[in-house]
């Protein structure tokens, strides 16, 4: 049986993605997989057991029944939180290993999912990611997605601390004009460095969309126009502070973005929804004009109104797309096909 341990630099990487992408790979070859994500950060009740939120969707998607509380032994609650800070903390290892022990049985390949950082989320416990991975004695890749920059330096020490036991890296959502850098200069340094590079995947707007629905929630507000299609996705957004030409230029620019824009500002609210935004987000808490949303209702374009300041809207949205979790089939069926077309399954092949 093989092992593989899917970790990754930060949280929010895309282990979901790579370790749902390889399990349905696997399974395509014949192989009988089993999956694991030993420590839960994201509690969710399923039919009376508490498992691991991303866990339980990766085990729909792969068809999977085990029980959720040996797919997921520990799950970090607030209420073992404050038992481990008082506490301290019980052998979670002991538990994860005998979880590990049942799950593996009959199956060709392992599959393990990490939480947050593999060198240091849940070091507290001795559960980070190293820790589990190396008492697993399971092979190691790991995910390093561009949020503003690589962690190469993270990469390298990881390398250095695992040897021949790390299989090599994945670098994720790497923005277009950032790709030929990547191949000419990054790629070449790691594996000078001894860190293979498995795969390099450019940034896909769809992975990181989320529907209208799901954006109101998040971000507190009121849908008040064309309330029956916020099933859209938002890929994108556009703030609406500027003068009229400067807002005109920018969304040209932009594929149907969302645009956050001031409750008082109908001139860029009115050229938005002409130019087919796919919503409007208005913030201040202020109520638009009728023009504004007859016209709305009329062109499908739902607008959320908000009471936080167009700032705070913005950056609230950065964080949002940029933390999207992968959570229904389109997403998965596309991830998969862009890991497939960019991953080095040749090489991963010859060393497991």
């Amino acid at each position: 049986m093989k092992t593989i341990y899917i970790g990754s630099t930060s949280g929010y990487a895309g282990k979901t993605l790579i370790t749902v992408s390889l399990a349905l790979y696997f399974k395509e070859r014949g192989l009988n997989v089993g999956y694991m994500k030993p420590v839960g950060v994201l509690p969710y009740n399923y039919r009376g057991k508490l498992g691991d939120e991303d866990a339980h969707f990766v085990q729909e998607v792969l068809e999977l029944e085990d029980d959720p509380e040996l797919v997921t032994p520990v799950v970090v609650t607030r209420d073992l939180h404050m038992e481990v800070l008082k506490k301290g903390c019980p052998d979670f290892m002991e538990k994860i290993l005998n979880a590990f022990s049942i799950l593996s049985k009959g199956r060709d390949v392992m599959l393990v999912s990490g939480s947050g950082s593999f060198l240091h989320a849940g070091k507290y416990c001795n559960v980070a990611g190293v820790d589990v991975s190396m008492a697993l004695g399971a092979r190691v890749i790991l995910i390093d997605r561009f949020f503003k920059e690589f962690y190469y330096d993270y990469l390298i020490s990881a390398r250095e601390m695992l040897g021949e036991m790390l299989i090599g890296c994945v670098l994720n959502s790497v923005p277009e004009k950032g790709l030929n850098t990547v191949d000419c200069l990054l790629k070449p340094l790691l594996e000078r460095k001894g860190v293979k590079v498995l795969g390099v995947l450019p940034r896909d707007p769809m992975l990181s969309s989320i529907t209208v629905e799901d954006l109101c929630l998040r971000l507190k507000g009121n849908v008040i126009a064309a309330p029956n299609y916020t099933n859209v996705a938002v890929k994108d957004f556009l703030i609406g502070t500027m003068q009229v030409e400067n807002f005109m230029l920018h969304f040209s620019r932009r594929k149907n973005p969302a645009v956050i824009v001031g409750g008082d500002r109908s001139d860029l609210q009115l050229m938005a929804l002409e130019g087919r935004c796919v919503c409007l987000i208005l913030t201040g808490n202020i109520y638009p004009n009728e023009l504004i949303l007859s016209r709305a209702n009329e062109l499908n374009i739902p607008i959320i109104m908000v009471r936080d300041d167009t700032y705070t809207i913005a950056k609230r949205m950065d964080k949002i797309l940029e933390t999207i979790k992968l959570r229904d089939s389109s997403k998965v069926k596309r991830g998969f096909s862009l890991i497939r077309e960019y991953f080095d399954w040749e090489y991963l092949n010859q060393v497991i």
